[in-house]
């Protein structure tokens, strides 16, 4: 054990201050306030300060800090998407990634892992090659591979022809990688707390204060706080949120189950997902095997877990690895996904001035967390959207301009 640890464990008084600052009260203005104190909310708080010198900012949450979705995924990252606007906007999150431990002098325990989407079908075979052509000609390293390859990458994966659903090839994307979802949240709270930020969890926003149609205030258990912009990111209570703003959202939201073996020696190094099956593994760096799959079918705001849930993921899982019979679940949890028509994010300005969105991010929102807490910190600092996000503003779907996203994000995770 480091000595730093265990000299911290046996202190009787705690020796450094909390991660991302002591606790304060909360003023009556700010500059900006951000609904939310996830990986998304923490994010835009710190670029905002880093790259715009903006500190007055307040970032509030109902709960802990980092305890909604970012808590509940199963943190993986990649950019192998189906549309250009999806691939090139992921690509940025994960060139981000891969430089957030050393930028941030935090380890977020990033490993690149390859990840791997398998084919059942003859129009799942189509689909691969469809998205591997855009992500080369978006630079992105993705490809078809057969079932020889897929052996070479994942021997431990079945690949018998007489079962259900025989593997008939993969998309491989190589950067694909996981990392440790709580740190990532810790990350960008410890950098923005060190830049001015304050943080205030606890705190739930119960109205916004909107005067001729510009955002001017928000309302929290604690008190009022005037301010100058807003930025709503709050997962899988955003439709819940943006009504106090009078804004409609095209969003369903519906929960996604998850569940964690107990640790093992380590044995699956790539991230292994499979649309038709609905379901994904990997094995994380303590040796549980991190699973899920769709989203339940039909909307709540709830996030029970259920037997019907793990039955069916079990049945597929014990296709695609007969010897992991014996594992006992662990943990089972559910998040609350925020499904657009599209299966693609809102993020942008809105109707109400000064009032900004970071929403509908299904399954799909943690590997975004570095490109979007960058891009929307620029929205709010400028007032223009740059033009990664344009792609994804609220207007399109009165404009009939969705970006489709299904073939890549239903189950990609």
């Amino acid at each position: 054990m480091p000595f730093g640890l265990l000299k911290y464990g046996l202190n009787r008084r705690y020796p450094k201050d909390p991660l991302y600052g002591k606790p304060k009260s909360l003023k009556p203005s700010y500059d900006v306030v951000i609904i939310g104190a996830g990986g998304h909310g923490l994010a835009a708080a710190y670029y905002l300060a880093k790259d715009y010198g903006i500190t007055d900012i307040a970032v509030l949450d109902k709960g802990y800090l980092a305890g909604g979705n970012t808590a509940r995924n199963t943190a993986i990252i990649r950019s192998n998407y189906l549309t250009p606007e999806g691939v090139q906007f992921y690509d940025e999150s994960v060139r981000l990634y891969q430089g957030l431990s050393k930028d941030l002098d935090f380890n977020i325990l990033y490993s690149e892992r390859g990840h791997l989407t398998l084919a059942h079908t003859d129009a799942a075979i189509r689909t691969a090659r469809w998205r591997a052509e855009v992500n080369k000609h978006l630079g992105v390293n993705s490809e078809l591979i057969l079932p020889d390859r897929i052996a070479e990458l994942c021997p431990e994966l079945s690949l018998a022809e007489d079962v259900r659903y025989p593997i008939l090839g993969a998309l491989y994307h190589a950067p694909g990688a996981i990392a440790r979802h709580d740190a990532v949240a810790w990350t960008y709270a410890r950098a923005a707390a060190a830049l001015g930020v304050e943080i205030h969890t606890e705190t739930e926003v119960t109205g916004i204060q909107i005067e001729n149609g510009r955002a001017v205030g928000v309302e929290t258990k604690a008190g009022t706080i005037s301010c100058g912009r807003v930025l709503q990111a709050v997962a899988g209570m955003s439709s819940v949120v943006a009504k106090m703003a009078g804004l409609e959202l095209p969003i369903r939201s519906i929960p996604l189950q998850a569940c964690v073996t107990e640790p093992v020696k380590p044995f699956l190094d790539p991230i292994i997902v499979s649309g038709s099956l609905h379901v994904y593994v990997s094995q994380s760096d303590r040796g549980e095997l991190v699973m899920g799959g769709s989203v339940d079918p039909y909307p709540l705001y709830s996030t029970r877990s259920t037997l019907e849930f793990k039955e069916e993921l079990m049945m597929h899982m014990l296709e695609l690895f007969p010897f992991i019979g014996n594992l006992r679940v662990l943990r089972q949890w559910a998040g609350i996904a925020d499904m657009t028509p599209d299966f693609s994010p809102v993020m942008g300005a809105t109707p109400v001035k000064n009032y900004y969105i970071d929403s509908g991010w299904g399954t799909w929102g943690f590997k975004a967390t570095p490109v979007c807490g960058k891009r929307m910190a620029e929205s709010v600092a400028t007032g223009i959207v740059p033009d990664v996000l344009l792609p994804f503003a609220l207007e399109r779907f009165f404009r009939f301009e969705q970006v489709g996203e299904r073939g890549a994000a239903s189950v990609g995770h």
